[in-house]
């Protein structure tokens, strides 16, 4: 027979009939991570099963992860709401490979300038800084989508030197969409700051010493960019495999 749940009183430790768990803080970047591969899992299975019992277990699995994911930006309170949630991932289910969950990716540029200045704009959705970075868009490539982002929502002329970094953005807490992001070192050479209208609430140079705040994920990529804008050439910075790899390191996610 099933026990309930009950407080030991000892360091906040509570015992479900022989397990005891401890009381450990589960950071929303990490609930979010955790939805969105149960999402993705669920909308790849539908898009190749053609059981309708699987089917039937692939959407209970995705309301299970809109749960999570209202809890972690609202509370638990809101998951009654979540249902839109999964109404939105369902539209979205392909068909065979069309239908395989896959990250965005995103083009992120490091722009410097004769002073060794970093090129940052303040996202106007979210009222954070970040280096400009957009989608990839179908029809160009990589480094051509950097130069068209910064000139967009930034107004500065750039020329691409190098690609410095593959991130994940959900590790990284910029981003609540899977995706990963290439990171590009690129030269100012013309231009006039100008902030996007709509993209952006503002855009300025900055120095290492003199960063706006906040500043998304700065801790990970700040020092990699700045050692490029001063010419020195490192390896590509990339997120190395947890251990263990599905659970993850808390202290990266927290």
């Amino acid at each position: 027979m099933a026990q309930d749940a009950t407080a030991t009183g000892l360091m906040g430790r509570r015992a479900w009939g022989n397990v005891v768990f401890v009381d450990s803080p589960v950071s929303p970047r990490q609930l979010l991570r955790w939805s969105e591969s149960l999402a993705a899992i669920a909308r790849t299975g539908l898009g190749f099963t053609e059981s309708l019992y699987e089917k039937e277990r692939f959407q209970e699995v995705l309301h299970v992860a809109a749960d999570i994911a209202v809890a972690a930006a609202s509370g638990s309170e809101g998951v009654e709401d979540a249902e839109h949630l999964v109404e939105e991932w369902m539209r979205a289910v392909g068909k065979g490979v069309p239908g395989y969950v896959t990250p965005k990716v995103a083009v992120g540029a490091a722009v410097g300038n004769d002073k060794g200045e970093l090129l940052l704009v303040k996202r106007a959705d979210s009222g954070v800084w970040l280096y400009p970075t957009g989608w990839a868009d179908v029809g160009y490539s990589a480094a051509e989508v950097v130069v068209k982002e910064v000139l967009e929502e930034t107004g500065i002329e750039a020329e691409v030197i190098r690609l410095i970094a593959v991130l994940d953005g959900l590790r990284l807490g910029f981003t609540r969409v899977p995706l990963y992001s290439l990171v590009f070192h690129c030269r100012a050479v013309g231009g006039e700051l100008r902030a996007h209208p709509l993209e952006c609430a503002d855009v300025g140079w900055f120095a290492p010493d003199n960063l706006p705040q906040p500043l998304v994920g700065a801790e990970r990529w700040g020092p990699h960019v700045f050692a490029a804008l001063r010419g020195e050439h490192l390896d590509v910075l990339f997120d190395r495999p947890r251990q263990p790899m599905w659970r993850g390191d808390a202290a990266q996610e927290a």
